[in-house]
């Protein structure tokens, strides 16, 4: 599938970036190069931009999408928690700007083996950087209850933590928990099925931080 993103408050970012041309800029979340395209178009020969992440499709994408751009943009494949060492392996010793556009692109989304949807019977994956081991799948079936007690209640911020941890061990004893999507992916017979599909989005927002560990990066 072709990597295919739409960048978010494009203009706005742009403007309140201040872009000098002879300035440094950081693009810590690369995605399909949306923003790192404008950036990269008002520098001169003088300036520099480094776009940095972690998903190999939209290192390519952008790699592509910036090739006018060669000689002044560096693009490395890292995770932006580490842009400090990837700037002082650069010789980077300050910048004019950095930018993060977080979340999941429109990419990732759309195509389905990458489970980062709900909406199909994708496997449960959800990893921005499929070298990492971990997937969503591993932590709803193989987490202690405890473990995913505390998941839900640090990542996903809910009051009935307990309680879904406790439906969930007892829903992977029947069966392995393989999807995200709909409430009988999960069956939690004591609420409503409006109270289940909420619970699955948010199982869905919890596994993907975990998974990716985003809030601890920030």
């Amino acid at each position: 599938m072709e990597f295919k993103h739409k960048s978010v408050l494009l203009q706005e970012t742009i403007d309140n970036l201040n872009i000098r041309p002879d300035g440094i800029y950081v693009d810590g979340t690369l995605g399909g190069g949306g923003h790192s395209y404008e950036i990269a178009s008002r520098l001169s020969s003088k300036g520099r931009l480094i776009g940095i992440d972690q998903d190999e499709a939209a290192i390519a994408a952008a790699g592509e999408r910036l090739k006018p751009f060669a000689d002044r943009v560096t693009i490395v494949r890292n995770n932006y928690c580490n842009m400090d060492m990837v700037l002082k392996d650069l010789g980077i010793e300050r910048v004019d700007g950095i930018l993060l556009d977080l979340g999941v692109s429109s990419y990732q989304l759309d195509t389905a083996e990458r489970g980062f949807t709900y909406k199909t019977d994708a496997p449960l994956d959800m990893r921005m950087d499929r070298r990492q081991q971990m997937t969503a799948k591993d932590i709803l079936n193989e987490y202690s209850e405890m473990e995913l007690y505390r998941i839900i209640r640090d990542y996903g911020e809910d009051k009935f933590a307990k309680n879904i941890a406790k439906h969930i061990v007892a829903a992977r004893s029947e069966k392995p928990i393989a999807c995200i999507p709909k409430p009988p992916c999960l069956p939690l017979h004591c609420i409503s099925y409006k109270k289940c599909l909420q619970l699955s989005r948010k199982k869905y927002k919890l596994c993907y931080s975990f998974v990716n560990f985003s809030q601890k990066y920030l």
